[in-house]
């Protein structure tokens, strides 16, 4: 089944491989019972720990979070922080390295157009669509917007012209992402050594209770977000870090998104993690050209940042109105507080992150030869809403739907070893002509295998060979309508899409994706498979 997301800031015909940030509802079709729907935003559910439902890969029902005190953490070893920012100095300005040449984004519209209303549409979502403001709308057509009508035709007016947004650039792209600069980082040490609110929190994760470096950490790990960066956004927005006694309109939301569902450290940080992708991966493909703030406000964004800075201006867009927008991304603003947190921010930058010319290893597909699976899901988010499209979907053989055991088993796509294993995720490092990785999945190619079942499951440490058992494809992990894996590629911390510039190569089929997410192809010596949510002879595949 496939996983009804509806679409809020959709503006262009090719659309870039990334979902909108507005919160989903997963939805069963019939006939479509293997997709995986990667929503970040927890599904409202009644249902207990015990016998809850889950989002892919977020928990589906939200345990609302208490500030709960747990076993007493080290001492602190330092003094902790004071919030001033490290002052620029010939060998470390304001003016920062990240090499990144001016993007050519998609231009501003500068003349009026006419638009049909269509199925489903709101005028805040046509506003957002076309950058423009709902009171632009209403006032150009004179039209009451909640007695619009399907095939009503509005003109949708210009917005007026104004200032590029800064083009101060805040963090390089390497600590937006759990990239090779935070293979040193130690959370837990980290959070203990400040001796604020943060160092005795704990809350409850869908049946776990978990400390505030267990959430960070995992939250980092899911979304494949730097946890510096968390931890800067955190404590620019509540304090939570270094504040013993943090205000107390801050305990709900620290970060500082007030909606419903999402109370407490993980949820507030999955939606901060999330929201970060989403900047920085339009960012990486030129698919946006201004930021809508949260007093509907509308800024061109400079052609001059980079994906870093593009991630924080983007998150707290959509949380500040212009004022305190604009100070949140100068240099008073988090780049203050990850200055002063963790020093200056662009001494750990890794660039560049994505090389020239960069290539995939050979990978196979992710089962034994022989066997005929389906491909059921072309490229779609990896994580959350805001991943670009990099994962694919393949079920075992059978005839059965819904979330079955299946002894089918999901085989190593490459040469590597195991990082992680837990929580229906099965992390890959992965070996690159001949050189042994390293063990670590910050750095270079690792495979992401998700869905897979505790039972036989691989062990964290073993070393895989292709075609080597990872475990069965399952329902486990997440959400999802059916049994199947997912699975996607990410290279030094960043997310690499199936339907770009490094399509998935599995076995010598090559992926592409079409304009509708789960849609896509693979494709292999003249022969094409499409993909198909549920049994069908075009979408079988077989090694």
């Amino acid at each position: 089944m496939r996983s009804q997301i509806t679409p809020t800031y959709i503006k262009y015909g090719f659309m870039i491989a990334i979902l909108v940030l507005t919160l989903c509802a997963c939805t069963i079709l019939t006939g479509a019972p293997w997709n995986t729907p990667t929503p970040a935003a927890p599904v409202q559910s009644a249902a207990t720990p015990d016998g809850a439902s889950w989002n892919t890969p977020t928990p589906a029902a939200p345990v609302q979070a208490t500030a709960t005190p747990v076993a007493p953490l080290p001492p602190a070893v330092d003094t902790p922080v004071e919030l001033m920012p490290e002052l620029p100095t010939a060998v470390n300005p304001f003016a920062s390295p990240t090499p990144d040449a001016p993007h050519n984004l998609p231009e501003i519209r500068t003349e009026p157009v006419e638009y049909t209303v269509q199925g489903g549409d709101t005028m805040g979502k046509i506003a957002q669509n076309f950058d423009v403001t709902i009171a632009e709308i209403v006032k150009e057509n004179g039209v009451n917007p909640a007695a619009m009508q399907v095939g009503q035709k509005l003109t949708i007016p210009v917005h007026p012209p104004s200032p590029s947004g800064p083009a101060f650039k805040i963090i390089p792209d390497s600590e937006a992402v759990y990239s090779p600069g935070s293979v040193d980082f130690d959370v837990g040490r980290f959070i203990a050594d400040q001796n604020g609110y943060l160092a005795d929190y704990a809350e409850w994760v869908e049946d776990q209770k978990l400390t505030s470096s267990q959430i960070v950490q995992r939250v980092a790990e899911e979304y494949s977000a730097n946890p510096r960066l968390l931890l800067a956004v955190l404590e620019y927005q509540s304090g939570w870090v270094t504040q013993p006694i943090p205000d107390t309109k801050t305990l709900q939301y620290p970060v500082g998104f007030e909606k419903a569902g999402w109370k407490g450290l993980y949820y507030q940080l999955s939606w901060a993690a999330d929201t970060l992708n989403r900047g920085y991966y339009l960012w990486r493909v030129n698919g946006e050209n201004t930021w809508r703030l949260a007093d509907e406000t509308i800024i061109p964004i400079s052609p001059a940042i980079n994906a870093g800075t593009a991630a924080v201006q983007q998150m707290f867009a959509l949380i500040k109105g212009q004022a305190e927008w604009e100070e949140a991304v100068s240099e008073n603003g988090v780049y203050a507080t990850y200055n002063t947190l963790f020093g200056f921010p662009f001494s750990r930058a890794v660039e560049p992150l994505i090389p020239a010319g960069l290539t995939q290893p050979i990978l196979q597909l992710p089962f034994e030869i022989g066997e005929v699976w389906n491909f059921t899901g072309g490229p779609h988010t990896a994580w959350g809403e805001n991943s670009p499209w990099a994962a694919l979907d393949f079920a075992p053989p059978g005839n059965q739907v819904g979330c079955v055991t299946s002894n089918a088993w999901v085989a190593a796509m490459g040469d590597g070893p195991v990082v992680r294993a837990e929580l229906g995720q099965v992390i890959q490092d992965i070996d690159i002509n001949g050189a042994p990785a390293d063990g670590l999945e910050q750095t270079g190619w690792v495979v992401f295998y998700m869905h897979i079942e505790t039972r036989d499951r691989v062990e964290p440490g073993a070393y895989l060979y292709a075609g080597d058992r990872i475990g069965h494809p399952s329902c486990e992990g997440g959400h999802t309508t059916g049994t199947h894996t997912h699975v996607a590629r990410r290279y030094n911390g960043e997310w690499i899409s199936a339907d770009r510039d490094l399509p998935f190569v599995m076995d010598g089929w090559v992926s592409s994706g079409a304009s509708s997410e789960y849609d896509g192809t693979l494709s292999k010596d003249g022969i094409t498979i499409v993909a198909y949510e549920g049994r069908d002879e075009t979408s079988k595949i077989q090694r």
